[in-house]
């Protein structure tokens, strides 16, 4: 289907194993985006009564079948788990370069399992995934883990981490990208550090398909010349100016 790679990594950190499987086209179909397709496989492959801390929960990333399209607000991905915050499903969802980065490396999305004995991070190139140790990383900032993975592989990567918050199973860490974007709610930083998971580092190459490219580029262009136009979503509208709060009284009417 168009939009999608049809592909997923499944890491299994405890042993080490990583596998290459074919996305389930039925789940996607299904649950359209990466927040809905996560929390299916979450929700068909976890008991409900696991501890969100513990090793048989799962840490997925998943992205949509426009993340790094030309649509607009199509850089965004989802990480899915059960929430040590809440202790039901927690989806967290994030912008940048990230999620499109995965798209362009052949992949929809990655599956976590497992802890891992060591600090570790996951490493893409493409067709190339391995895990690496992050022993060197323990205690740094997200900043600093991002310029020193960024010296340790592809200059141009994109990066997503967990700062001390996580590695200390702080229940509201996040997961974090590009060095300031947040998939901030439900602390599934802390999911991904109880994994001893430090960082994902990608590096993708390739297209993305769609169908009916011109018509796909030109309702795309329609869509981001109205978003121009918004006061609220324009550029130097409210939301640029102030963030994310300038839409609460918004969204409390709708």
């Amino acid at each position: 289907m168009k939009g999608y790679t049809e592909k997923l990594i499944r890491v299994n950190l405890t042993d080490k194993s990583i596998k290459i499987e074919k996305l389930n086209m039925d789940y996607a179909k299904e649950y359209i985006g990466g927040r809905g397709l996560g929390s299916k496989y979450l929700y068909e492959e976890i008991d409900p009564e696991i501890d969100a801390l513990s090793p048989e929960n799962k840490l997925i990333f998943m992205t949509g079948p426009m993340t790094g399209t030309y649509a607009t607000c199509a850089g965004r991905f989802n990480v899915v788990a059960k929430a040590p915050l809440t202790g039901t499903i927690g989806a967290a969802n994030s912008g940048g370069y990230w999620g499109p980065e995965l798209k362009f490396a052949g992949y929809d999305g990655i599956i976590f399992e497992g802890k891992s004995k060591e600090l570790v991070y996951l490493h893409i190139n493409d067709d190339i995934v391995e895990l690496k140790s992050a022993a060197h990383l323990w205690g740094k900032n997200v900043f600093e883990t991002t310029d020193t993975l960024l010296k340790e592989n592809e200059e141009d990567a994109k990066i997503a981490c967990i700062g001390p918050a996580g590695e200390n199973l702080v229940l509201f860490a996040a997961v974090m990208n590009d060095k300031d974007r947040a998939a901030g709610r439900s602390g599934l930083g802390a999911v991904m550090g109880s994994k001893n998971l430090k960082a994902v580092v990608v590096k993708g190459t390739k297209g993305i398909n769609v169908a009916n490219k011109e018509q796909f580029n030109e309702a795309a262009a329609d869509a981001k010349q109205k978003v121009n136009a918004n006061g609220v979503t324009g550029i130097g509208g409210g939301l640029a100016t102030f963030g994310t709060e300038i839409l609460v009284n918004i969204l409390n009417e709708m």
